[in-house]
């Protein structure tokens, strides 16, 4: 068995332009201080990191490296969530997308989607310039407009946009699979990906690429009722990345899983600081631990109610607590013999 790595933190939700979030060398400083030991980075953000010039450039990739050494961690990963959304938009999205795009795609739904492309390439390069073996990213949605529709959906259009959705992607899990990097989709509500069910139907369109793994966040199973722990039963050999991120869920009379239109602090369903949830983060590592789980437990803080730098003090210090570091032999070896065939032919009465 195997050891999982951590505690990781991503940086997303606390990088600002404020000081020391401002840039990487200041909030990997302040993240090593927190207790994390690596980073995850989100690519988009140019304020930490510059995409291009990492697919391009060993030594600028050499240069991070050892910048966060100094400062007392590592990378655990790269992220294209906001890339990633945006190889396969619905229609009803783009005015919403259009704003996290460069001006000159926006408005052309086409460019857009060849820019964020070219986002995913350039993420498979700098990953392997940077000695990295996972990715994350989303996989965008054409289907998720129709989750639950009335008048019913019309025969094949979830195929179709399954088909489609595998025919964008096969040609990026291809890049991935030459830079050696598995490509890890979170699988989250409002990306078409979103569950066990929806992994598969993608899975079989990209005929099983061995670079189409799983970032696994049981918060996201959770505010969907879905067994977050037989879901590591069925996909760990998928499950290549780890959010560490609680939730909880508590229906009322007034409203359950799709929460109302509620804002976060009102929803039967809402996310919480890790350890205020309801997510079984024991029965999660013990799973993972057992199936030899080789990558970094990463919190993202997500939270309705804490402050984001207690959450992220605290989060260390649970995933810390939580990593179980696994045995190098069996609690009985005190008591176990040696192989004498003989002897087992004797205790079975298979010579009398």
């Amino acid at each position: 068995m195997k050891t999982i790595k951590g505690p990781g933190l991503f940086l997303a939700q606390f990088a600002s332009d404020e000081a020391p979030f401002s840039s990487l060398p200041g909030i990997a400083r302040w993240a090593a201080e927190m207790g994390f030991v690596a980073v995850q980075i989100p690519t988009w953000d140019r304020r930490l990191f510059d995409l291009q010039l990492a697919a391009e450039s060993q030594t600028y990739c050499d240069d991070v490296k050892g910048m966060l050494a100094d400062a007392g961690v590592e990378i655990s990963e790269l992220s294209t969530h906001s890339q990633g959304q945006m190889v396969a938009v619905h229609p009803a999205y783009d005015p919403l997308y259009d704003s996290g795009v460069p001006r000159e795609v926006r408005g052309n739904p086409a460019a857009r989607q060849a820019w964020a492309e070219n986002q995913l390439m350039m993420a498979a390069r700098a990953s392997r310039r940077l000695g990295l073996n996972a990715h994350v990213t989303f996989s965008g949605s054409l289907a998720w407009p129709y989750l639950y529709p009335y008048p019913q959906r019309p025969a094949g259009l979830i195929e179709t946009a399954f088909d489609e959705l595998a025919r964008r992607w096969r040609p990026i899990l291809d890049a991935f699979e030459e830079a050696g990097v598995d490509l890890c989709y979170e699988i989250h509500p409002g990306e078409d990906l979103f569950d066990g069910a929806t992994f598969e139907m993608f899975l079989e369109r990209v005929d099983n690429h061995p670079r189409c793994n799983i970032l696994y966040d049981p918060s996201h199973f959770l505010l969907q009722q879905l067994d977050y722990l037989e879901y590591i039963d069925i996909y760990h050999q998928r499950i290549k990345m780890f959010h560490v991120k609680d939730a909880e869920f508590n229906p009322t009379g007034r409203q359950g899983v799709y929460s109302g239109y509620q804002p976060w602090i009102n929803r039967a369903g809402r996310f919480r600081s890790v350890g205020d949830g309801q997510v079984d983060f024991m029965g999660i590592f013990s799973k993972l631990a057992a199936y030899d789980f080789e990558g970094w437990a990463v919190l993202e803080w997500e939270c309705c109610l804490k402050h984001w730098e207690d959450g992220a003090r605290e989060g260390a210090a649970f995933i810390a607590d939580h990593i179980i570091r696994v045995t190098d032999r069996a609690f009985d070896d005190f008591v176990a013999t040696d192989v004498d065939q003989a002897a087992n032919r004797r205790l079975l009465g298979l010579d009398r």
